[in-house]
């Protein structure tokens, strides 16, 4: 059995930015697939995995028995410890990380993630409703483009897993609707975290979703 089990499904990037981590982390893992698109997260065992009814879910099988733990952020804190991998190495890293991490799933991913599904997965751009989230989900990506001005990672001066939680969802640029020529520092930074030794795209890290 491997170390970690990784229930995902390629196309959400809440579970690319774990199964990223684990990549690079070069831990023994296997990925689990969710059967998102047709309705596996909200059935009666999935939820006794996860009451939340999301993916990722990951699994570590550790002596005294499976620590299974959901959402993303508190994952990649969890793996961070675990592995002494693109953690902080001081008390205002630490709270920098974790500042990033809020903001993603509270701003960028969050806004991201819904108006890709409902604008790409739904077909419903034009839709007010996906209107006004895709336009919240630029003003995010703009807040990261002048903070990466002028510096090469998020928190720290290496990358973090404040980089890895922001990622997730801008390695599809058409299905969000992003242009990064207009917001350089982001594709430059994009590029910066491809160079990292281990990346993959989560196509080659997760069984698709449908």
């Amino acid at each position: 059995m491997t170390e970690f089990s990784l229930r995902c499904f390629a196309e959400s990037g809440n579970a690319y930015k774990v199964a990223l981590m684990l990549e690079l982390c070069g831990a023994d893992w296997q990925p689990k697939g969710v059967q998102f698109f047709k309705g596996e997260t909200r059935s009666d065992d999935y939820r006794a995995i996860n009451v939340m009814g999301e993916a990722p879910v990951l699994i570590h099988h550790r002596d005294g028995g499976d620590f299974t733990l959901s959402q993303s952020g508190a994952i990649l804190i969890y793996l961070a410890r675990h592995f002494g991998k693109f953690g902080h190495e001081s008390e205002a890293e630490e709270f920098e990380i974790l500042r990033w991490i809020l903001f993603d799933n509270h701003k960028l991913t969050s806004y991201t993630a819904t108006e890709r599904f409902m604008r790409h997965f739904r077909g419903k751009a034009g839709d007010p409703t996906a209107e006004f989230i895709y336009s919240r989900a630029k003003d995010a990506w703009q807040v990261l483009e002048t903070h990466l001005q002028g510096r090469d990672w998020v928190a720290a001066g290496r990358p973090t897993i404040a980089d890895l939680s922001l990622c997730g969802y801008l390695y599809w640029p058409e299905q969000i609707g992003a242009d990064w020529q207009e917001l350089p520092a982001i594709a430059a930074w994009l590029e910066r975290l491809k160079a990292i030794p281990g990346w993959q795209a989560p196509e080659a890290l997760m069984p698709s979703g449908q």
